[in-house]
């Protein structure tokens, strides 16, 4: 798996070492904090025992960024706060009743489980760090644990990783299984299978792999399967000739309405097989209206959260409201301070800024449900030399308000994406206490 390098790569300036400000080392330090060979060797050992072929590098020369992104540790405790308010909002009844209200008739069936890790991402304003969404099957997060394993900080008296990159991927395994007991009781899990739409062609189908060998290494046999492989009889979900006991879901699919899907969904609904993340949860977490909720100091003071919760969350949550026949007009005229995300969307797919948008386009998006949050421009990472700075997201990867690991995403364009040089994900580096 190839890192790209800077244009220009000091290998230390003495500015680092007294920085004026942690989101300063953005400019101007180059020190390359994970080494291409290590993670490469790191990526072989991991993946080699499963097929993956040496031309992994080739096939994902953008998946690993070439520098970290340095983050104050003011902004690392502020996201940390947002993920617990978020966690304690979700959690009210009256939030609960309307997130549901505009949810798929599959989120009203409640499993039992929180449904698994989520990925809150975040841009770094000058006032601080705002909330951009929250994804319920986020990717990268065995990816960014494997490049914290081989991470050198070049100044570790200056600067470290806020999170522990052995404690996040055990974590992961932790999580699993109490989403298993919370839908299961106490059973034994055995068996699990990581699903998506054909597996081995997705991007991060070498993440898939890593998961496989996590669960396998913790006494589960792991299968990797395409939904359409599944079969559900005599009570049970079956995926080549083996029960399985529980589904990591990877599928976009998030109402499990596909009729290649119908076999996990009647499962799932009778309680036969434990799935996660879970619809429901996708609903309260993921639905991009339910940001109009977590933004609204009035519904979330009416709903009962506490005077922190409402601070916390106000400061965070863009104003976010939903496109509809009476407001477009509107929204069309101040659409240059606007990005627009469809409702159910994944993975930036028809997000536009309003700046780039088109009127063809614009009067296309009137079929679907969507939403306009007010526009919060990223933060950037210099890259050295004459080369234009990338664009960076922060994610906080996070199960029941707790943050697990910190990750960048840098890029160029409208929205994150694996195709910019040296761009893709980038090790976060904070302030030592």
């Amino acid at each position: 798996m190839a890192i790209e390098s800077p244009s220009t790569t000091p290998f230390f300036d003495s500015r680092c070492a007294n920085p004026l400000s942690m989101e300063a080392l953005n400019q101007y330090c180059f020190c390359v904090s994970v080494d291409p060979g290590k993670l490469h060797d790191a990526l072989l050992g991991a993946l080699g025992a499963h097929g993956v072929p040496g031309t992994l590098a080739e096939t994902h020369p953008h998946l690993f960024a070439g520098l970290p992104v340095y983050v104050s540790r003011e902004n690392i405790e502020r996201v940390e706060a947002a993920v617990r308010a978020i966690e304690a909002a979700t959690g009210l009844a009256e939030y609960r009743a309307q997130a549901l209200s505009w949810a798929p008739d599959i989120a009203q069936y409640n499993p039992g489980s929180p449904g698994g890790l989520l990925g809150m991402d975040f841009h770094l304003s000058p006032d601080g760090p705002r909330l951009i969404e929250i994804n319920t099957n986020p990717g990268g997060m065995l990816l960014n644990t494997l490049m914290g394993q081989v991470q050198d900080v070049c100044m570790p008296s200056v600067v470290v990783a806020p999170t522990d990159a052995v404690a996040a991927e055990r974590a992961v395994i932790d999580l699993m299984r109490e989403e298993w007991r919370l839908q299961r009781g106490e059973r034994p899990l055995q068996v699990i299978a990581i699903v998506d739409e054909t597996p081995s062609s997705q991007y991060l189908f070498p993440e898939f792999l890593l998961f496989r060998e996590l669960f396998s290494r913790h006494g589960l046999k792991a299968l990797i399967c395409a939904p359409e492989e599944l079969e559900y009889r005599d009570g049970s979900l079956w995926a080549g000739g083996e029960r399985v006991d529980m589904i990591y879901n990877r599928l976009t699919d998030f109402p499990l309405s596909l009729p290649e899907h119908a076999a996990l969904r009647a499962a799932y609904l009778a309680g036969h097989v434990a799935l996660s993340p879970h619809p429901r949860a996708h609903a309260l977490y993921a639905d991009k209206r339910n940001l109009m909720l977590l933004g609204d100091p009035t519904f979330l003071d009416h709903a009962g959260a506490d005077a922190t919760t409402v601070e916390i969350l106000a400061k965070t949550v863009p104003a976010t409201t939903q496109v509809t026949a009476s407001n477009r007009d509107e929204l069309w005229s101040r659409r240059r301070q606007l990005f627009f995300k469809p409702a159910s969307g994944f993975g930036s797919k028809a997000s536009y800024r309003g700046d780039k948008l088109t009127r063809r386009v614009w009067d296309e998006m009137a079929a679907g449900i969507y939403i306009a949050q007010a526009l919060v421009a990223p933060s950037e990472r210099h890259m050295g030399g004459e080369g234009t700075p990338l664009k960076a997201d922060i994610r906080c990867y996070a199960y029941g308000g707790k943050p697990l690991l910190f990750a960048a995403r840098l890029y160029q364009g409208q929205t994150t994406n694996f195709r910019t040089p040296g761009g893709g994900f980038a090790p976060v580096l904070t302030a030592v206490r």
